[in-house]
């Protein structure tokens, strides 16, 4: 079975840090492979609340992720500081993508990655379609 393969964005709109913990660390003494969508969780929150978003309330709809894919690149270790880039692509009816990258200060990658976030209605237990306002400024990179 071939490896995963992402082609990222070349530009990505947000980023933030987060320092690797100790509980981040697995029985290898680097992040766990399980960190990282705790990781991409993160980024993504701080990058919907930039534009005045949560994954409860996008322009009234909710998010759900329907499904991701992470590409180990390296190691990260106790104390270091990674960055993580978000960027929205890939617009859709009910959706879009989010990619990520991970990187330590000294430039090595850590990990890149991609969820497909959907519109969903929770007490309805539907898919609903992406309002156009979130798609506009999302696909611009505005807040």
């Amino acid at each position: 079975m071939p490896r995963v393969k992402l082609e990222l964005p070349e530009h990505f709109p947000f980023s933030m840090e987060i320092v690797v913990r100790i509980t981040d660390l697995n029985y290898g003494g680097h992040v766990g492979n399980d960190r990282i969508p705790a990781y991409m969780q993160e980024a993504r929150v701080a990058f919907l609340n930039k534009y005045g978003y949560s994954e409860l309330d996008v322009e009234g709809v909710s998010l759900i992720m329907s499904d991701c894919q992470i590409v180990f690149k390296g190691e990260g270790f106790y104390g270091d500081i990674i960055s993580i880039e978000v960027a929205a692509v890939e617009f859709h009816k009910y959706g879009f993508n989010l990619y990520y990258r991970m990187q330590k200060q000294s430039g090595q990658l850590v990990a890149e990655a991609s969820s497909n976030m959907m519109c969903f209605d929770y007490k309805n237990r539907k898919l609903l379609s992406l309002p156009e306002q979130a798609k506009l400024k999302l696909e611009q990179g505005r807040w």
